[in-house]
């Protein structure tokens, strides 16, 4: 599984950079029409991560993997050989979905095959991911060069490569052993005890909000980043994209380092405070940014880069153990699957969140990276006493890959 999500990102990382400017001179389709595609693709995709976890509750995980990488190659398939708008907009919402089911099964996946260990393999399938990315990128960078529309299409049949490569490789992985479902003979029963699920677990909702909040780190590096630098004038703005460089190196170099932090329950609940720290020192960073020379801002804004980024890898880490830990071992699918929609919420409500710090000026990064290192405050309460009579975990086991 470590190696499907190098060859996945590697594709994405192919296409994702490049996307919009294939629907714009490939295509030819209107900006207004771009974003409709975005936004379908996002709204479809919210469904998928607690689909996705249901299902792996239900089926063989590979099996529910395999027809999800399945079927992100087959939403790449109309971009290659249509322009039609309507089979356009099918496809990027059957892409939606399957890449955000995709997440929620490879992170389950670690988490039955790691068992205690899960935080390192994620940490080290994080890193194997970041670096794919990059690869992708540079592909991407370099292949765009040439400026032709054979060079497009040969980014996107890439990143549909990709997925073929990834569902053939989930064939030959092992299913994990999982607490959700029993064997006997050759037929799957489900346990009688089954919790009644995420949607009635009230903390484990609350969990989930706070998460939401805590994931706005992304939007930060993605977003807030390159719309301050532009919006303060006070720094070049090819700032931006070595900011965005700077933030995968240090999650390549630092993310399995930093993982060894909270390899426990106990650990990683006590990482939310630095990790409150951290979003409060990014957001005075920003802050003070707006304030300095050319020189001075250069180096508040690295410093902010490096806070935002540290923060991920340490929110990364704690999510990772913590959403586990308060979910039952005979449910996990459907918990995780609950858990992936902050991820999904936070890139709806990101955007609006930086950009209405950056209209506020200053104070509204100060603002901004209060409320997030308040809101780890409250996630650390909010855990404490379901962590005091923790549902049953999940044994160390060894799967071995092919």
């Amino acid at each position: 599984m470590l190696v499907i999500a190098l060859v996945d990102r590697t594709g994405s990382g192919l296409w994702a950079s490049v996307s919009v400017l294939y629907f714009t001179y490939v295509t030819g389709l209107s900006v207004a029409q771009i974003g409709t595609l975005a936004a379908t693709a996002g709204a479809v995709g919210i469904a998928g991560s607690p689909l996705g976890g249901l299902l792996a509750d239900r089926f063989p995980l590979t099996r529910v993997l395999f027809a999800v990488q399945a079927a992100r190659a087959l939403a790449a398939l109309p971009l290659l050989l249509t322009d039609h708008y309507g089979l356009l907009l099918a496809a990027s919402a059957l892409a939606g979905f399957g890449d955000r089911s995709s997440r929620v099964l490879t992170r389950l996946y670690a988490t039955r095959v790691a068992g205690a260990d899960r935080v390192r393999y994620q940490a080290v399938q994080r890193t194997l991911a970041n670096a794919g990315w990059a690869v992708g990128g540079l592909a991407a960078a370099a292949a765009l060069t040439f400026g032709t529309t054979g060079a497009y299409r040969f980014l996107l049949a890439g990143d549909a490569l990709s997925f073929v490569a990834c569902a053939l490789l989930t064939l030959r992985c092992a299913e994990p052993p999982s607490g959700s479902r029993t064997v006997t003979g050759s037929t799957d029963r489900t346990p009688k005890n089954r919790p009644s699920g995420p949607w009635r677990d009230r903390t484990y909702l609350t969990y989930v909000a706070t998460e939401t909040v805590l994931f706005l780190d992304d939007a930060v590096i993605t977003v807030g980043l390159p719309l301050w630098i532009a919006h303060t004038g006070n720094v070049p703005h090819g700032l931006a994209p070595l900011l965005l460089v700077l933030n995968n190196v240090l999650v390549v170099a630092l993310q399995i380092p930093l993982s060894r932090l909270g390899a426990t329950t106990t650990a990683a609940r006590a990482l939310l405070f630095p990790l409150a720290a951290a979003y409060a020192l990014g957001g005075a960073a920003m802050a003070l940014s707006a304030t300095g020379s050319t020189v001075t801002a250069t180096l508040l804004l690295v410093g902010a880069a490096t806070a935002f980024t540290l923060a991920e890898m340490l929110h990364a880490t704690v999510s990772w153990e913590l959403s586990v830990a308060l979910a039952p071992e005979t449910a996990q699918g459907a918990y995780l699957g609950v858990h992936g929609l902050a991820q999904s919420a936070q890139r709806s409500i990101g955007p609006l969140a930086v950009t209405a710090a950056i209209a506020t000026g200053p104070l509204g990064w100060t603002a901004f990276g209060t409320g997030i290192a308040l809101t780890c405050v409250v996630q650390h309460r909010l855990v404490r006493d379901r962590l005091a009579h923790p549902p049953l975990s999940v044994a160390p086991v060894t799967v071995s890959e092919h």
